[in-house]
């Protein structure tokens, strides 16, 4: 009987020193965060950084598993950011800016690309060299009213008629394939597909939209973030950011692995395309900035004050509340 006794002694003993590993564990678990990021688009060398951060364990290593999404058809990235149904968000600019003058409290908290890559791309054949040449051609956008001002403000500089350019709206048609049927020019991000009309090897004409005013060196994109986080979860904020920024400072330094990474988590990507833009790209992400992501005032006040004189914000914004540095980690 006391042997008996002892037996279950020891075995009482073994089962709760077992249990320590699993307790210590759980409580491991438990001191994860879960946030969610929502993309802009499908997984693209804009985007590299975050699954960089992902994959290398930066997210980790803050307490945090991400989960990121890509666009919902329930609202755009700035509603449900706004809303508190994902976290963090990848936005632009301009969408920022729209919404914060419609007082939508979103908050951007990092340029991904230091200046705009952006720019209305023509077929070489076309010999679309200026804004003039635009007269009598047929421009594929998105039927944004931003693009009737740019192509405006871009025709009036070089004195030609913006009457005499057609306008239709594409949708998510191929622009590349556009441009050899149904269009003399679209407006492109040279970093996606200005690299996919190479490999295509389909030429192309550029009129970046950083050379036709000052004011349209806007970012594009940006991370986002709504107010009610800023406020009630700061160190939050600051874990991300800091994951956020090792990541895109591991792409700057090595894009060829960086583009490695990102193929794994685009599996219906090229990875073709996506090596050659992410070396295009890679020394874009920070270029002349002290640190990568860093914002100015001037860059938010100029692109606002752009679109108020057109009459395409309802009201001017107040840039100190449309973007902070304040959790981007020390250069």
């Amino acid at each position: 009987m006391k042997k008996l006794l002892s037996l279950l002694i020891i075995s009482l003993l073994l089962f709760g020193c077992s249990a320590n590993p699993s307790t210590t564990d759980s409580s491991k678990v438990e001191s994860t965060t879960e946030v969610t990021l929502m993309l802009d688009w499908t997984p693209n060398t804009n985007h590299t950084g975050i699954f960089v951060a992902k994959d290398k364990g930066y997210f980790a290593e803050e307490g945090l598993a991400v989960k990121i999404l890509e666009p919902s058809s329930s609202g755009n990235v700035e509603q449900l950011v706004a809303a508190g149904k994902s976290d963090f968000g990848i936005s632009q600019q301009e969408q920022v800016t729209t919404a914060r003058a419609n007082e939508v409290p979103i908050v951007s908290l990092a340029a991904i690309i230091q200046h705009n890559t952006s720019g209305f791309a023509s077929p070489t054949m076309k010999n679309i060299h200026n804004a003039k040449d635009f007269e009598g051609k047929t421009y594929g956008g998105w039927g944004l009213p931003s693009e009737d001002a740019i192509l405006k403000a871009l025709m009036e500089k070089d004195k030609a008629d913006f009457s005499k350019i057609k306008m239709i709206n594409i949708g998510e048609a191929d622009q590349l394939t556009s441009l050899t049927k149904d269009i003399d020019l679209t407006w492109i991000f040279y970093g996606w597909t200005g690299i996919e009309a190479e490999l295509r090897q389909q030429p192309l004409d550029m009129l970046w939209l950083k050379d036709v005013d000052p004011a349209l060196d806007f970012y594009t994109p940006v991370v986002i973030t709504n107010e009610a986080t800023i406020k009630s979860q700061p160190e939050l904020v600051g874990k991300f950011m800091k994951a956020v920024s090792a990541g895109y400072q591991f792409a700057i330094k090595n894009p060829a692995e960086s583009a490695e990474i990102l193929i794994k988590n685009a599996p219906e990507a090229n990875p073709e395309l996506i090596r050659k833009s992410q070396a295009w790209l890679s020394p874009q992400y920070q270029a002349d900035a002290t640190r990568w992501g860093e914002q100015k005032t001037q860059v938010w006040e100029s692109y606002a004050k752009w679109l108020v004189e057109r009459d395409l914000l309802p009201q001017m914004i107040d840039p100190a509340k449309a973007y902070t540095n304040d959790f981007l980690p020390n250069s």
